[in-house]
């Protein structure tokens, strides 16, 4: 029993120790939590102090550069304001300056005034005195004098304006002419086409030689069909890979050559097909000219032509005048004569049909024994065209009396697009032979080293030797080649002769 208590209260006094050891533990942390809070207190408080003292400097910056910025602002305006009280300053003592030189110049003024008063008074007086000495030595008063006078004045007035009514009327005629020269010069520059030499043959290109076989068939069977079918003779020569269409018909020899096409693409090449494709061929070919006959008229603005009219100005396409296409030519015709009646103050777009028409006759259908020009002035008149046109029509050759003003007017355009270098091939071949009598006309000269005729014969440009000729030798040649052009030759307009003489010197740097 005495055990149990002892081991009861040694139990009892080692819980004692054990707590006491225990507190003494948590009164020791608890002074190390305190301690620690202490020093992050005082951390905390260290870094608010340098954030403020931050922030503080911060401000005091943006104060610093605040004021220094006003300082420079207040120093620019009082700158400003010396710069403009200088500048009223030099105005105040200018306006000074001027309103002093304003009082000398009008004293000056005063005193001539005065001058010029007193001289006025010494010239009338003088005038009245030569006036009495005039009355009496003529024996006649002042206002019979006046009245002679202002008659030889007027006798006079009238002289000198008949002489300028003369004057004036030379001048409009000659500015007359010039405004002419004007309008067709303008005319021209301001349509260009192209202009499309035809000729009599049209050479077929084929892919190989075995088709010519092919071609003539069996004892020449096939062309003999070919030809009997389209009107245009086949030759069938040493040409490699290619056989001609000869024909003076343009529209045969399309046919003629469409039909090869498609025969020769097909393959079959026989009579009886020949005949089918040439007639298919023909069809193909009259639905084209109609086209084109409408193409062109909408092209030039033209509107409510007869069909028959349309189909006779497509088959202007496959027409030519001296190797001139005739659609071509009637186009640029057409185009000619509208911008011309427009400078004119004329109806533009009667004119220009008219010049679309005015070479219809040669296209006609019916083969009749009259020039081109009635022919198509009646080919109009059938088909209800103005009177005007049919005029200008059949009037372009002079066949029939002009009663309109757009008759000259289209046989002036059609000259123009006939005549003009490079449309016909007659032209083109005296043309190109005036240009090269030019240049050897200002070769034949010393010290011409080389010519060249340039714009369409225009100009000329004569290129002389620096060392053979001097500047005013090089005028006087100008001169003489003119002289010996406007003498020997027949052109038209004015040719421009341009002497270029160049001095160079070359060196070369080793």
């Amino acid at each position: 029993m005495e055990i149990v208590i002892y081991s009861v209260i040694a139990a009892v006094i080692s819980a004692i120790v054990a707590g006491f050891g225990a507190y003494k533990v948590v009164q020791s942390r608890s002074k190390s939590i305190i301690r620690e809070a202490e020093a992050e207190g005082e951390m905390i408080k260290k870094e608010r102090i340098l954030q403020a003292k931050e922030k503080f400097i911060q401000l005091k910056s943006e104060h610093d550069r605040n004021v220094n910025e006003r300082n420079q602002r207040v120093k620019e305006s009082e700158q400003r304001a010396k710069q403009l009280e200088q500048q009223m300053q030099n105005q105040q003592r200018d306006l000074e300056r001027r309103i002093a030189e304003n009082d000398r110049l009008k004293e000056k003024v005063e005193g001539q005034l005065q001058s010029l008063e007193s001289r006025k008074e010494e010239l009338a007086r003088l005038m009245a005195e030569q006036n009495s000495r005039l009355e009496h030595i003529s024996g006649m008063s002042s206002e019979e004098a006046k009245n002679i006078l202002i008659e030889n004045m007027r006798a006079e007035a009238k002289s000198e304006a008949a002489a300028y009514i003369n004057e004036t009327i030379e001048e409009a005629k000659l500015t007359a002419t010039k405004e002419a020269k004007r309008i067709v010069v303008a005319s021209i520059q301001r349509v260009a086409t192209e202009t499309a030499i035809e000729n009599a043959v049209t050479v077929f290109n084929l892919d190989s030689e075995d088709v010519k076989g092919r071609i003539i068939g069996r004892e020449g069977r096939n062309i003999r069909a070919l030809e009997a079918a389209t009107g245009i003779e086949i030759i069938v020569d040493d040409t490699p890979d290619a056989i001609v269409l000869s024909g003076f018909d343009p529209v045969r020899r399309e046919i003629a050559r469409l039909a090869l096409h498609q025969l020769v693409t097909d393959g079959r090449i026989h009579p009886a097909r020949i005949e089918e494709v040439v007639g298919k061929v023909k069809r193909q070919i009259e639905e084209e000219i109609v086209e084109i006959g409408k193409r062109t008229a909408i092209d030039l603005g033209i509107h409510g032509l007869h069909p028959e009219l349309i189909r006779l100005i497509g088959k202007m396409k496959y027409r030519a005048s001296y190797g001139q296409n005739l659609l071509q030519h009637a186009r640029e015709t057409a185009n000619l004569a509208g911008v011309m009646a427009a400078e004119l103050g004329l109806n533009a777009k009667e004119a220009r049909r008219a010049g679309l028409l005015h070479d219809i006759g040669k296209v006609s259908d019916d083969e009749l024994e009259l020039p081109h020009a009635i022919v198509g002035m009646k080919l109009a008149e059938r088909f209800k065209e103005r009177p005007d046109i049919c005029n200008a029509i059949g009037a372009h050759h002079d066949e029939t009396e002009m009663n309109s003003m757009i008759a000259p007017i289209i046989q002036v355009c059609d000259a123009i697009s006939g005549a003009r270098p490079g449309a016909r091939r007659e032209v083109i071949e005296a043309y190109i032979k005036r240009l090269k009598e030019m240049e050897d006309i200002a070769l034949s000269y010393d010290g011409v080293v080389k010519t060249y005729a340039i714009q369409a014969g225009r100009e000329l440009r004569v290129i002389v030797g620096a060392d053979r000729l001097s500047d005013a030798e090089s005028e006087s040649l100008s001169h003489d080649i003119a002289k010996r052009i406007q003498d020997e030759m027949t052109y038209p307009g004015q040719v421009k002769i341009t002497v270029i003489r160049e001095t160079r010197s070359v060196s070369y740097a080793k």
